[in-house]
């Protein structure tokens, strides 16, 4: 089975998942034209599906329970990390066609995916 993991959390992912096989940098391409854009939480990164207009944010965005999205809790962030520095590193996700954003945790957005990351980052 190959495992691809942020190299940043390699060895947190391999605790949970296994040897990872393939480890890659943020903005590594990846199979399928899959791209791999950095978060203010080292170790993660968001996933960019350009075909399918798709974000898969992990941890860094929830589902806010009403159909929009939010920025995950600060005590979810490593130490001097802080919300405002979390939406700075996802601000690069509005120069993006996003339609849809698959949420790890919540209700996904399957329309208009772009405003609502622009909600979540300004709502701080």
């Amino acid at each position: 089975m190959r495992v691809w993991a942020p190299a940043r959390g390699e060895r947190a992912i391999a605790r949970r998942a296994g040897e990872v096989s393939n480890p890659f940098q943020p903005d590594d391409a990846l199979p399928g034209g899959i791209v791999a854009l950095p978060t203010a939480r080292a170790n993660e990164v968001v996933y960019w599906l350009a075909d399918e207009r798709t974000v898969v944010p992990g941890d860094v965005l929830l589902g806010d329970g009403s159909g929009g999205i939010r920025l995950c809790p600060e005590s979810w962030l490593p130490e001097r990390t802080s919300r405002a520095d979390l939406a700075a590193s996802l601000r690069p996700l509005l120069e993006l066609p996003v339609q849809r954003v698959l949420v790890s945790h919540g209700e996904p957005v399957l329309g208009d995916g772009r405003s609502a990351i622009e909600a979540a980052l300004s709502d701080l």
